[in-house]
């Protein structure tokens, strides 16, 4: 059995819908609230430019298909784990966000796609080197037609259809 504690409650504008991606620009205010006792923990963090942020997708309102048609999509069906769809077996969610403070034991970033009160399971630092891949590709976006435009979907951008 594996089980996993809260570290502590991520907070946002969002309580009953939130974007599919985090939006760097977004109104209004985003932090992350450690349980006290982690505090110590953020020691140095402050150095870093962006972070990951690892949560429990706790509102899940249905169980993960294994195959399925993304909603921006027609006549292409996916295997789940060649998409980034929040319903998951393991319902973990991850986010890379800029830091832009941290006092005590709050840590604030640019938007997240997060409701208010989400459990926060880890933080990690991102590391330019080690996390930015110049190689990495599309998958099966380059056999999507209009790809510019589901890509907006995707990065949860508001558009014009």
């Amino acid at each position: 059995m594996i089980s996993f504690e809260p570290i502590g409650t991520i907070h946002t504008p969002y309580k009953e819908a939130a974007p599919y991606q985090p939006i760097a620009n977004d109104k209004g205010e985003f932090y992350i609230e450690l349980l006290p006792h982690y505090e110590a923990g953020l020691k140095e963090l402050l150095r870093f430019r962006y972070i990951y942020v690892l949560f429990y997708i706790d509102r899940l309102k249905e169980a993960p298909k294994m195959r399925f048609t993304p909603p921006w999509l027609t006549n292409k069906e996916l295997g789940l784990f060649a998409t980034r769809t929040p319903s998951r077996p393991n319902p973990i969610g991850l986010s890379i966000v800029k830091l832009i403070n941290v006092i005590d034991n709050k840590i604030y970033v640019s938007g997240l796609d997060v409701y208010e009160g989400t459990p926060l399971l880890d933080i990690k630092p991102y590391i330019k080197d080690l996390d930015d891949k110049p190689d990495a590709n599309y998958g099966w976006l380059d056999d999507v037609d209009n790809k510019e435009h589901f890509m907006l979907h995707i990065k949860g951008i508001p558009h014009d259809y």
